[in-house]
């Protein structure tokens, strides 16, 4: 007996944690920056987003981070109507369902690589031996633990990264933003990276990816990439 489609997703069908529908920003005295943007992705995807500079990925990683907000359109996170909240609801969603990592590393020069891990957990009040588990198990994930007493200046261009990584999953975010993040790291360091964010988007986190990489971004699975504040091509590599 045939069986009759309601419509409704099934339980295998990956969520969509983003959601941008005709997203539109502009900065003052300038054109428009983003361009009726829509997007969407799922969960457990892995996503590399490319453009040339002023292709607006900039504006579009800190819209999809929360830092940012859209002049119109529409941006779902999870679920959440992200244009909805105010100010202590959006720290909130940053601090839980986003974990960020940078080219730069942005880490805290005079504390050591388990407190800089712990940073999230401490602006979210949690508890100072939960902080202190949960940092040594992000670190473990990264490989690091042996070095979690050593401070940043102590440590490679690739095992701060790491560290930034360890300190990106700590909350067990939805979602893992990265800026570049291989951009300062030689071809071997830049594999230990790629390799560990292979393994989270194996372990179910949604991960995004700024690169103008093309080896980086062919490790995605998805390349997404922008010209004029628009999505010009959603699926494989730039020819």
């Amino acid at each position: 007996m045939a069986t009759r489609s309601t419509g409704r997703r099934t339980a295998l069908e990956p969520l969509p944690v983003i959601q941008l529908r005709e997203v539109c920003k502009s900065y003052r005295e300038g054109e428009p920056v983003l361009r009726r943007l829509s997007l969407q992705i799922k969960q457990g995807e892995f996503v590399a987003i490319m453009g040339s500079s002023g292709s607006g990925k900039s504006t579009l990683l800190n819209i999809l981070g929360c830092l940012d907000s859209p002049d119109s359109g529409e941006y779902r996170l999870c679920g959440l109507p992200i244009l909805q909240l105010d100010e202590d609801a959006l720290a909130a969603v940053r601090n839980r369902r986003i974990g960020f990592v940078f080219q730069a590393f942005n880490l805290l020069p005079r504390i050591d690589a388990q407190r800089n891990v712990e940073l999230p957990m401490l602006y979210a009040g949690v508890d100072p031996g939960v902080r202190e588990r949960r940092a040594q198990a992000a670190l473990k994930i990264v490989g690091l633990q042996a070095q979690a007493h050593h401070l940043p200046a102590q440590l490679s261009g690739g095992q701060q990264q790491r560290i930034a990584i360890a300190r990106a999953i700590v909350n067990d975010p939805d979602i893992i933003i990265a800026d570049e993040p291989t951009g300062a790291l030689d071809s071997r360091t830049t594999e230990e990276i790629l390799r560990l964010f292979e393994r989270l988007g194996e372990s179910g986190k949604t991960l995004l990816i700024v690169t103008h990489e093309d080896e980086v971004a062919a490790r995605s699975g998805r390349v997404v990439v922008l010209h004029d504040g628009q999505v010009e091509e959603d699926g494989g590599l730039p020819a």
